[in-house]
């Protein structure tokens, strides 16, 4: 299983939105990175829900359950989506500022790639994003 990081803004499509919607799309990507990352996804794999911009805190865990398909709205036929669903809420948000304040994060492809709405997670980084979300 492969773990990610999905971001969205909380005024397009927020946590509680899925949490009401079940399952969701996650589409309008337009970055070849990140739809890249998106091609890679399997379903089952899991990815921390982030609130970009406004709260700018992970928030949940969801599943993929649908893998890549093309997004409908892209006309030019380059950029795909995937289909998710909520797991939990995380236990408390875990702010950007304490994500970037642990050593064991540095490294992460959402710290150096802070733009990049979707990013892989190590298994390692994973853990340890799991535990900050426990503690404080």
């Amino acid at each position: 299983m492969a773990c990610w990081l999905m971001k969205s803004e909380p005024d397009v499509y927020s946590w509680s939105d899925l949490v009401r919607d079940k399952r969701s799309a996650w589409d309008g990507v337009r970055n070849y990175q990140a739809n890249n990352n998106m091609k890679a996804m399997k379903k089952g794999d899991e990815a921390f829900f982030y609130h970009s911009n406004e709260d700018r805190a992970a928030v949940g865990i969801m599943k993929v359950v649908g893998e890549w398909r093309p997004d409908p709205a892209d006309k030019t036929g380059r950029f795909g989506m995937v289909e998710v669903a909520p797991v939990r809420a995380l236990e408390r948000p875990l702010p950007l500022v304490e994500i970037k304040e642990d050593p064991l994060l540095k490294k992460m492809a959402f710290v150096r790639q802070g733009r990049l709405s979707v990013s892989p997670v190590t298994a390692e980084e994973w853990r340890t994003l799991l535990k900050l979300a426990q503690s404080r």
